[in-house]
């Protein structure tokens, strides 16, 4: 039976993170899967995970986003690893149809749309944002989606061996797609529910924002020069 990892990183998530690990718990009911979580937590955050059988790397002092997702994926032994932030969200109940479309073969990738319309927990602002994203994308890297931010997807055990990314800055989660595009994987998308979330927000719009488009406009770039496959890093 395949390996299902599913991939969190946490910091102050102890409002949600029972809950969480519960219903993630409940999806995968009669699977084979671990729960792994990178934590950089001042809170009960990483205890309560690990009293709920999570396997709880501590990354603290906390060293930014993309070394904590960097080092989760690396961490995760499964044939595919599926994300999702760890705030009550993103449906866990979704996690078993994107993890079988990569075990079955039909692709490489799957993102989990937030988008197919806008979310009521969602800003108006931020909707529209998100969609601006998503068009530069399409425009200028040659990719089709409608949520570069998403932060569930299920990726194949070698999109995390031979994908290099830059785990320096915000907005990862756009190259993490993008990148595997590009590369050649199948990349596929289904749209999910987005909830509101449990706990304070802690994302930066204006960095995000910043490093959305520079992660986008390098990549640009790259479409003209040889892009050569690698392992993560996440040092």
């Amino acid at each position: 039976m395949s390996l299902i990892s599913v991939a969190m990183i946490t910091m102050n998530e102890e409002k949600a993170v029972a809950r969480v690990i519960e219903d993630i718990s409940d999806a995968l009911r009669g699977r084979e899967y671990e729960i792994v979580i990178v934590d950089s937590s001042r809170d009960a955050t990483p205890n309560i995970a690990a009293g709920q059988g999570a396997r709880v790397i501590r990354q603290f002092p906390p060293k930014g986003y993309g070394r904590a997702m960097g080092r989760v994926l690396q961490e995760s032994h499964g044939d595919v690893v599926v994300t999702l932030d760890c705030d009550g969200t993103y449906p866990a109940s979704e996690i078993p149809q994107l993890a079988d479309m990569v075990l079955s073969g039909q692709c490489d990738l799957v993102n989990a749309s937030r988008l197919e319309r806008r979310p009521e927990s969602m800003p108006f602002a931020n909707y529209l944002a998100n969609w601006l994203f998503a068009v530069t994308g399409w425009l200028l890297v040659g990719v089709k989606s409608t949520d570069l931010h998403s932060g569930m997807r299920a990726y194949s055990r070698r999109v995390i061996q031979e994908v290099q990314f830059d785990p320096n800055g915000p907005a990862l989660p756009v190259e993490l797609l993008l990148k595997p595009a590009l590369q050649g994987f199948r990349v596929s998308e289904v749209f999910i529910p987005y909830g509101e979330r449990i706990g304070e927000t802690t994302l930066q719009r204006w960095s995000s924002t910043v490093w959305t488009f520079r992660r986008i406009l390098r990549l640009a770039i790259s479409r003209f020069t040889p892009l050569t496959k690698h392992a993560v890093s996440a040092d």
